[in-house]
């Protein structure tokens, strides 16, 4: 059967709109080096940003950071908003930075990359899932290697504190991360202090059926029959990944309460139409924009019994849904390398 011309044309163009959809998730640009992280699970490769090579030995570094990129994958910004932090704080030659790298399945072909490199489902690196391939790897599983490898005092004799910190869509996957992450407990074991900088995420866990209504007020979700996912993974607790395991829910509430995280949350991300925020119906049920819903989480912290010197919230003035706007911020520099104060907190 012969093609008219005009459904021709048609047919082209529609290939070359997919293309261009195409190409528009996938990442920019890789990360300049390459991490390999062998688990139970296999063995792989993933592109990560370093200060210095790995393994290498650092004797004046006294803090690293880990920073977990949002949405965009664009590891290399948030590196360089964490090096300009860390300069800021005149820290800048006594911080290792760590920025690693999560891949979509689109970025894998796009730019030419061997089998051998992870890869997740679009957005699924943010709370913990396996990868796609080569191997079913937890993106939580690569935090644990990296924090492991900073134990090594032969290579870091002087390192005090390790930060993990993320932004946006980095900003869930570390809050995920401080309440099931298997290597917290074995860098206390080691001597190091962790803390964790989780700024303007779209959504938090929550360890019950409890969230915000619209005034603000803690209650149980008034909207579950329509909702029935808002308590699953990564919104609540049922239906977890692997990852997880099968530990008691009312223990890591306990550990997660009593571990310094620090909230940072911009006064202006307040756009209930941000073309990154979570508009899902779980999403949703935390709040109308990104602030409410910290806000949110804040009042559920404070009826968990959450120690007030460990888990702070604090604001940082006029600034939107940016990574540098937070991380560079005077309270970002204040969370991150303890240099400074921040004077804007929720009470």
């Amino acid at each position: 059967m012969k093609t008219s011309l005009p459904r021709f044309l048609l047919l082209i163009a529609a290939l070359m709109f997919a293309a261009a959809a195409q190409g528009r998730d996938e990442v920019k640009k890789l990360a300049a080096q390459t991490l390999t992280v062998t688990t139970d699970s296999g063995s792989a490769q993933l592109p990560i940003e370093l200060s210095q090579k790995l393994g290498e030995a650092q004797p004046n570094a006294t803090r690293a950071v880990i920073v977990i990129h949002g949405k965009g994958r664009n590891a290399d910004g948030y590196f360089d908003a964490i090096k300009k932090a860390a300069h800021a704080a005149d820290a800048g030659k006594t911080t290792f930075i760590l920025a690693p790298q999560f891949l979509n399945d689109a970025d894998i072909p796009a730019h030419r990359l061997p089998s051998s490199y992870l890869h997740w489902k679009r957005g699924e690196w943010t709370g913990g899932e396996d990868a796609d391939g080569p191997a079913p790897i937890s993106s939580f599983a690569i935090v644990d290697q990296l924090l492991l490898q900073l134990i090594d005092k032969t290579r870091y004799p002087a390192l005090k504190e390790v930060v993990l910190a993320g932004h946006s869509a980095g900003g869930q996957f570390v809050q995920r991360y401080a309440i099931v992450g298997h290597a917290i407990d074995k860098l206390a074991q080691a001597g190091l202090s962790l803390r964790f900088v989780v700024a303007n995420p779209s959504s938090y866990f929550y360890f019950d059926d409890v969230r915000p209504d619209d005034k603000g007020m803690l209650a149980p979700f008034a909207g579950a029959a329509a909702c029935p996912g808002y308590n699953h993974w990564r919104y609540g607790p049922l239906h977890p990944p692997a990852y997880v395991g099968g530990v008691a829910l009312d223990t890591l509430r306990g550990a997660y309460f009593g571990r310094r995280v620090f909230y940072l949350l911009g006064t202006a991300d307040t756009d209930p139409n941000h073309p990154d925020l979570d508009k899902s119906c779980a999403g949703e049920a935390q709040g109308p924009y990104r602030l409410a819903r910290g806000k949110g989480f804040f009042a559920y912290a404070q009826a968990q019994h959450a120690d007030p010197s460990r888990q702070q919230f604090w604001l940082v003035p006029g600034a939107g849904h940016d990574d540098r706007a937070m991380f560079e911020s005077k309270c970002g520099v204040a969370a991150l390398f303890d240099a400074g104060a921040c004077t804007t907190r929720l009470p």
